[in-house]
């Protein structure tokens, strides 16, 4: 038996489409059963509610040996590690109670750089991947770059001004990595019940690249001219206290950001199997996501 958390976000939908083969039985946690596509529902095992609840994870859990993990963002917690560290705790006791067997969570780049103890958002990842595995489970943390569908926040940007923002300079190459090719690591890792032990999986997509080189396939793909502008910190800071984010959690994401810029993300020695496994590049994500957005937008 598969539990899949999250299963209606972008990663958590497409895990859930991809296990639910008629291979396993399959679980699902949400709050919106109706957010579930009607040929899905008729394939799973639904359980509706919030998978912070201990009464839902232990209905949820019950006879489960895998567990699909994903945190949803909560941009008003008191901290990070509340956020993080906070919401998994009933689900370890879940996990310990119920003798779940494998867990694969979604993670973030930076274990072992000078970096991780200060990077916000991807600290408080890292201290409830530890909560995690110290249950004695096998664990498969997906340690993820910046997401390319972080993008999909600008569409209005591109489209009125030809611009989009970032922290990071110009020509800082760093990976970029698509949703659906972390869901598609999470599935294979889901159905596989061989592994054993602890491992993190490093998901960087096909390559490296620079705002300024993203910029220039950008303008590509939409036909205009795009250019990138890098803000200070601050600026973030200031764009997500005014989305209502909690002083806390605006400053785990400065944190986070100042710690990208200290080289958080380069902690791992990228290798052609990384391509293999999360092959879709920034120019096809922006041929088949950016570029309907934008035009919708």
């Amino acid at each position: 038996m598969i539990v899949v958390t999250a299963p209606t976000g972008n990663i958590g939908s497409r895990v859930l489409a991809e296990v639910a083969d008629g291979s396993r039985p399959v679980r699902a946690i949400v709050r919106d059963p109706a957010k579930i596509p009607a040929d899905l529902r008729e394939r799973v095992e639904i359980h509706p509610g919030s998978h912070r609840d201990p009464e839902v994870l232990a209905r949820a859990f019950a006879d489960a040996d895998t567990v699909f993990w994903l945190v949803p963002p909560d941009p008003r917690a008191a901290s990070a590690d509340e956020a993080y560290s906070g919401f998994a705790r009933p689900a370890v006791e879940a996990i310990r109670t119920h003798g779940v067997r494998r867990v694969v969570s979604v993670s973030a780049l930076g274990r072992g750089t000078a970096s991780a103890e200060r990077a916000g958002h991807v600290t408080a990842t890292l201290a409830m991947d530890d909560l995690i595995a110290d249950t004695g489970v096998a664990f498969r943390a997906l340690a993820n770059p910046t997401f390319m569908d972080n993008l999909l926040r600008q569409t209005g940007a591109l489209k009125e001004q030809g611009t989009f923002y970032d922290v990071l300079p110009p020509d800082y190459a760093a990976p970029l990595v698509c949703t659906r090719d972390i869901a598609a690591v999470a599935s294979r890792l889901l159905l596989d019940p061989l592994w054993t032990g602890r491992e993190d999986v490093p998901v960087l997509g096909p390559e490296d690249l620079s705002p300024d080189e993203q910029a220039s396939i950008i303008s590509d793909v939409l036909g205009i001219s795009v250019k990138y502008q890098q803000i200070p910190v601050s600026a973030l800071g200031a764009q997500v206290l005014a989305r209502g984010y909690s002083e806390a959690m605006a400053q785990s994401m400065m944190d986070m950001a100042t710690a990208k810029l200290n080289h958080l993300d380069e902690g791992v020695v990228r290798t052609p199997q990384h391509a293999k496994e999360t092959p879709t590049t920034f120019r096809q994500w922006c041929e088949e996501a950016l570029k309907p957005a934008v035009d919708k937008a």
